[in-house]
């Protein structure tokens, strides 16, 4: 019975919510749940479905004028699908990881083709252009700028020829979100703390493993001077006060998920018991995000957040398994609350949350 409990669970069929409390919680101690082939696949027609699609599309563009009234393909012919450009870049990196992860992976081949158009040295040369028009320079700071230093990670550690290809392709791309990584972090005096695109823990975390995989000394140097002027007196983070009605990220958890990585393990396990010391007891306990509508495009965000908060929890007992090992049940929870879930006919989460989860799933220990 519990061996068939544990399939179903780690399949998606099933939520913790429907098994019995007691078993629930020996279930979901028992490992954390890992991307499988078959979910691989599922989760892969999201971005795949969209990357090409025009419309609806959010621009979030400042005109300068009327002659900057142009269509998203126009404006951004690699990143153009999938609502937003930064939901693009995600969608992107997804698939590729997805390639990486699983080489038998089902429509491997459609999204070869579609990767190799969208992310053509021509279109690429496009999406720096946009970067240089008037208002323009601040686009996507620091989110967007994240994923495309997030892609090109992917694309630097997968071997195979097309990677070498569109690695190329995209570098014009990746230096310019390099070049402005070191000439914005200097000027921001005070951390972004919000749960939303602009937090700034999330924009260094990510940009930071980018440095550290192709080893940019100078940017992981600034990034890691940068989190500690912000974040290394942090105290008592108010958890309780965690999530905002349309929160995807946790700001308690992204500083965490930072500071977890710039910080050497001992010096770490100090300033975590200060940061958030409630962790460490065995019967913490988190609530999942609850989204009471997915059709609100603000609203799913919730299950955002709950793969967010998945990916730090697994980081984090990774990392320190005798300290945060007991931590598998809340992220395991938080998983399962919303996997299921996120393939529906709702677009306003189907554009981006299969980036989310296969991202909190590769996380686990």
């Amino acid at each position: 019975m519990i061996k068939t409990l544990l399939l179903s669970l780690l399949l998606g069929s099933i939520a913790l919510s429907d098994l019995p409390t007691e078993k629930s919680q020996k279930l979901a101690n028992l490992e954390p749940i890992r991307l499988t082939l078959a979910e691989a696949n599922r989760l892969a027609l999201l971005p795949l479905h969209c990357m090409q699609v025009e419309y609806p599309n959010k621009l979030n563009q400042t005109l300068e004028n009327e002659s900057y009234l142009k269509g998203p393909m126009e404006l951004h012919p690699a990143f153009y699908g999938c609502f937003d450009w930064h939901s693009s870049v995600h969608g992107h990196w997804m698939l590729v990881t997805l390639l990486r992860q699983f080489p038998d992976l089902d429509n491997r081949e459609e999204i070869k083709e579609k990767l190799k158009t969208n992310l053509s040295a021509l279109n690429i040369e496009k999406e720096v252009f946009y970067f240089s028009g008037p208002q323009n320079a601040s686009f996507e700071r620091t989110y967007g700028w994240a994923w495309i230093l997030k892609l090109a990670e992917e694309l630097h550690q997968w071997e195979d020829p097309l990677a070498w290809e569109l690695e190329a392709n995209l570098q014009p791309l990746t230096e310019l979100m390099v070049e402005k990584y070191l000439e914005f972090l200097p000027k921001l005096i005070y951390p972004i703390r919000v749960g939303e695109h602009s937090n700034i823990a999330f924009g260094l975390s990510l940009a930071y493993d980018y440095a550290q995989t192709v080893e940019h000394q100078a940017l992981k140097e600034l990034i890691r001077r940068r989190a500690l002027d912000w974040f290394e007196n942090d105290e008592n983070c108010p958890l309780t006060w965690e999530p905002s009605g349309f929160d995807f990220l946790s700001p308690c958890f992204q500083e965490l998920d930072i500071m977890r990585k710039v910080l050497g393990k001992e010096e770490f396990k100090i300033w975590a018991n200060g940061f958030l010391p409630q962790l460490a007891k065995n019967d913490f306990s988190l609530e999942p995000g609850r989204v009471s509508d997915r059709t609100d495009g603000k609203l799913v965000h919730l299950d955002g957040l709950n793969f967010s908060r998945a990916w730090v929890i697994y980081g984090l007992i990774h990392a320190y398994p005798e300290d945060y090992g007991h931590l598998m049940a809340v992220a395991n929870a938080h998983i399962q609350y919303s996997l299921p879930s996120i393939v529906d006919d709702n677009y306003e989460g189907t554009h981006w949350l299969g980036s989310f989860a296969v991202y909190a799933l590769l996380q686990a220990p």
